[in-house]
Formats: structure tokens, sequence, C-alpha cells
């Protein structure tokens, strides 16, 4: 079956983590990235940071083999430095429908001043590309010779693994809140960043799907323009450690509290059956590192209870430190037939 993790709020969440994790944990046949390089996922590994754009962060686990799936935007130069940077070559495939962007796009974007300035685009040429596939305009991977021994019809792949009874990993890119459909538009990527969205750039049917998993942080940010409710100052974010800065832009990202109504509205569209929590530690900071529930201090899991409790979905990975293994795995204690 296919475990699909997808963003909670505006993307942020740690999904990175979260997909190594499970890469790791679970031991998937294929593991998928959807999306563009506008967005950045961060994995730490064996005490290196790996900060990606294109290959799958479940690129830990040797054994995975790593698709590019036809819904989703590469730029070669990324491609093959990521590919290169997590010694993943010989186990990438590329679907031959996925769109490739140039310098062109990315220039488009770049003198774009409604996009580079009052939406605060990361301009990677993303959406310029996805005019361009939509008008008919652009070019595919299969269309590049310098890829081709790359390229597999990942669909027809993943339904074989499928059939076999073989796990898939899917990593979503953004959040809910980004999403073309569902964010407050104009300020929102140029895709659908849900749990269908991802699925249809992945090129399956949902009768696949075992797990949805939406990754929350313990706390909201966002880049970029748009609304934030309940925003926080700078000087009151810098008071709660609450200071990230985007992986891709290298902006300081906006931060506001947990909002449990939102998440429960959230999940609900995207038929979570699991939500993952990130970055516990840094809300409580006496956590950072520990592995099991029951030694987490009394606050902190009143929090998570709070939190399960209002958004009615159980809380099932809890992150408690950069690490790939600074989790709490509840799944056995949660989820039946496990």
């Amino acid at each position: 079956m296919i475990d699909l993790v997808v963003g909670g709020f505006y993307g942020d969440e740690g999904k990175g983590k979260v997909a190594s994790y499970l890469a790791l944990n679970d031991a998937p046949a294929f593991s998928l990235r959807t999306g563009g390089i506008n967005a950045g996922h961060t994995v730490v590994f064996e005490e290196k940071k790996y900060p990606l754009r294109t290959i799958p962060s479940a690129f830990v686990n040797r054994k995975s083999k790593l698709a590019i799936p036809p819904g989703a935007l590469i730029k070669l130069d990324v491609l093959f430095k990521e590919m290169d940077e997590t010694g993943s070559k010989n186990r990438v495939i590329i679907d031959g429908h996925a769109a490739v962007i140039t310098e062109e796009e990315v220039n488009e974007e770049k003198s774009n001043k409604f996009l580079s300035g009052e939406v605060g685009s990361t301009v990677q040429g993303v959406g310029s590309a996805e005019s361009k596939r939509i008008l008919r305009r652009l070019k595919l991977a299969k269309d590049y010779p310098e890829i081709s021994g790359f390229i597999k019809d990942v669909p027809l792949e993943l339904t074989k693994a499928l059939a076999k009874g073989k796990g898939v990993l899917v990593e979503g890119t953004q959040g809910h809140l980004l999403s073309l459909y569902h964010g407050a538009y104009p300020y929102v990527t140029s895709r659908n960043a849900t749990s269908s969205g991802v699925l249809s750039e992945v090129g399956v049917g949902p009768k696949y799907v075992g797990n949805v998993i939406l990754v929350f942080k313990s706390f909201i940010t966002r880049v970029g323009a748009g609304p934030l409710e309940g925003e926080l100052s700078p000087t009151d974010a810098d008071k709660m450690g609450m200071v990230e800065y985007g992986t891709v832009t290298g902006r300081r990202r906006r931060v506001a509290d947990f909002d449990a109504e939102l998440a429960k509205d959230v999940a609900s569209i995207n038929s979570a059956t699991q939500i993952a929590i990130t970055k516990l530690d840094i809300r409580f900071k006496n956590v950072n590192g520990i592995k099991r529930y029951e030694k987490l201090p009394s606050e902190a899991k009143r929090w998570i209870e709070k939190i399960e409790k209002e958004v009615g979905i159980p809380v099932t990975l809890i992150g408690t430190g950069e690490d790939v293994y600074d989790i709490i795995d509840l799944r056995d204690e949660k989820i039946s037939g496990r």
C-alpha cells in the first residue's frame, strides 16, 4: 500500500524528516517525491544535513528505489547535483512525463514583479513551467537525451510493485494552505498540495492508499506574502525560539502559534488517517532527542493529547529533534492491524 505524507499548513512542517524516518523504518520498495524545485526538504542523517529540492528524502534507505513521478517539475542541474550529493544515481527513475524547468522559466518569474514582489514567490520557474505545460509549450523529461537512461513509466512500475504487496512511500511538498485551490489566492503555490493533488501527480488511483499522514509543526510558519492569522512579531518569535529560514529562499519565516481548529479542517479535507507533529523540541525545550512517549514531560504529553482530541486523528509520530531518528513512533500502539 501507499503511505502518503502531506503538509498540513503552509509547508515547512518537516515532511522530509518524517519521510526519511518512514523510509528507514518501513523499508518501502519505492519512494517518490512530488512537486517542484521551489520546495526544500531537509534531512539530517548520520551527522550531515541534506537540503533537497528534487530527490526524495527516502534516499537514506539505500535499498529503496527513488522515483520522480509524471506530475513533478525538475531542473536538470539540481537533479544531477542532488544525485551526486546523496549517492543515489543508480536508484533513480524518472517518468517521461515529468516536466523540465529551464533558465528561461526562472528568468520569466524573476522579471514578473507581481510574483517576485507582491506574492513573494520563490521565483524558481515552477509557476511559469506549469503554465507552459498547460499550454503544451514545455519540453518533458522524455525529450532530454542526457536523462534518457533514467526514463521509466513510473505509474506502471508502482502498480507492479503494489500488486506484489510491496510498500510505496509518497512525499508531498508545500502544504494544504498553499494549495492553488485551497489557499488564500493569489498568495499560493502553482499546484494542488493536498493529498488528492499529490496522488494525482503520482499517477495512480486512491485504492492503493493505505495511510494519509498529515504533518504539522508544533507552530505555524510561512514564507512570502499572504494572510497568517495570529502572526507573532519577530521579537515574540525570537523569545519563543521559533526562528526559521526557508531552505530554498533563505528568507526568515513568519510565525504563528498552532491552530487546532484549522488543523481539524485540514485533516478532514485531506482524509488524514494519522498526524505527525514535528519540532516538539522547539515548543518544549526539555524534550530534545527523546524517543519514548513515556519519557516526555507531562506538559508536552498534555499538549499532544489536546491536539489529538481536538483534531480527532491519532498523533502517531512526534519529532523531538533534527536527526532522522529523533522521533517517537506510536503507530503500533495507536493503529490497529500493524
